[in-house]
């Protein structure tokens, strides 16, 4: 009997051995997986992380806070605020934007590390399509400038119909990427008294330019445009000699032929000597 008892306890202490060791490699191998599933979510969310810097990367830039540069309010050009900084620059400036091409120039630019102003007409801000444009040109880093809501020709309106075509965009501007304009260029650079007054309240600086010529019929042509902006020269429109000196403040608008033209111009300039301009460092108020 006692022979019975003894082996019946055997085996139940083997058993519960058995069962013992059935249940710990169940309990490790979860852990394992556990620990892999963490490990994977990690992994993928570091992977987010990078894609969301990369992002930041490609759409921001760092701008720099302390001006270099100043706008000479009599010829319009971009001068050294100190000796020792750079004076073999151009500016480049793209007026009557966001029209059909301006993002596209945007992106041209951005890939050439190339700076430049963003002059918007209200027109173009009246549509969602015209909002996200200049947001995502802003975004990449661009300023953005006021060229009044509809392109009207100032001279020829009241001040009252002044102030409203200057004031109603950089309120619009301020709604789409959080900031007022820094600049005010009047449509075919024809400023008065009134404009004077109202860009100086609304705290900008007023900027013509020194040449462009993608307006004219003879340089609506990506080729002949990207010579003349190169060389400075527009012999068809009469302009035989060159217009291009360091400081030159170039203009360009929102067409087809000049966002063609655009790499060749800016690699043309540089391949002249002439840096561009970052404009967030020229002088504002």
């Amino acid at each position: 009997m006692k022979k019975i008892v003894i082996i019946c306890l055997l085996l139940l202490v083997a058993t519960m051995s058995a069962c013992s060791d059935n249940v710990a490699p169940v309990d490790g191998n979860h852990k394992e997986k556990k620990d892999e599933s963490e490990q994977g979510k990690e992994k993928n969310q570091n992977k987010k992380n990078e894609e969301t810097d990369k992002e930041k990367s490609e759409t921001s830039v760092e701008k720099p806070t302390e001006p270099k540069y100043s706008v000479n309010q009599k010829n319009w050009s971009i001068e050294p605020i100190k000796g020792d900084t750079n004076e073999k620059v151009v500016l480049l400036t793209i007026d009557d934007a966001p029209d059909k091409y301006a993002v596209d120039m945007a992106k041209t630019l951005k890939e050439l590390d190339a700076g430049a102003i963003f002059f918007v007409n209200g027109i173009y801000l009246d549509s969602q399509e015209g909002k996200k444009a200049l947001k995502k040109i802003h975004d990449m880093g661009f300023l953005i400038g006021n060229h009044t809501y509809s392109h009207a020709y100032l001279p020829d309106l009241s001040e009252g119909e002044q102030r409203k075509e200057i004031e109603k965009v950089s309120e619009m501007v301020e709604q789409v990427i959080g900031e007022k304009p820094k600049f005010f260029r009047a449509p075919n650079g024809a400023n008065t008294d009134s404009t004077r007054k109202i860009a100086d309240e609304q705290g900008m600086i007023l900027m013509n330019w020194s040449y462009g010529y993608d307006y004219f019929e003879p340089y609506m042509d990506a080729e002949k445009l990207t010579k003349a902006m190169v060389t400075g020269k527009a012999p068809e429109i009469d302009i035989p000699y060159s217009l291009l000196k360091p400081g030159a403040n170039l203009l360009m608008h929102d067409r087809e032929w000049t966002s063609k033209a655009l790499s060749d111009i800016v690699r043309g300039l540089r391949d002249k000597g002439y840096k561009t301009v970052d404009p967030h460092l020229i002088k504002t108020k």
